[in-house]
């Protein structure tokens, strides 16, 4: 299986939005398990979010109401909509497809 690429990561305001893609070539993410992580320097990697192939989804606690996990099935992606984002979002932003694991996308929110 190709290793997940995530993408869609930058510099955003406190208050703003990113949207995060996984793609994972060769791969049908509709049937797939994806996970998106995250992770600062220093502390372990946290779970964002889950997306199973039944389209069941899991957000995180400390996420839920902000962000979203979809798929784009056009694009054959999984998207992670994150609204109102604030500092303690910043980090490395993984996914894993069938538990492999990207290199990560760097998303920093400046106050």
């Amino acid at each position: 299986q190709a290793q997940p690429v995530e993408s869609g990561g930058g510099l955003v305001q406190s208050g703003g939005s990113l949207t995060l893609s996984c793609a994972a070539s060769g791969m049908n993410l509709s049937a797939a398990v994806v996970h998106w992580f995250r992770q600062v320097p220093r502390k372990p990697r946290e779970f964002v979010a889950i997306m199973l192939r039944s389209g069941e989804i899991t957000i995180a606690g400390a996420v839920k109401g902000r962000f979203t996990i979809s798929r784009n099935v056009a694009k054959n992606t999984v998207d992670l909509q994150m609204n109102s984002l604030n500092v303690g979002d910043s980090g490395v932003y993984y996914c894993s497809v069938n538990t492999v694991l990207g290199r990560g996308t760097q998303v920093l929110v400046s106050a």
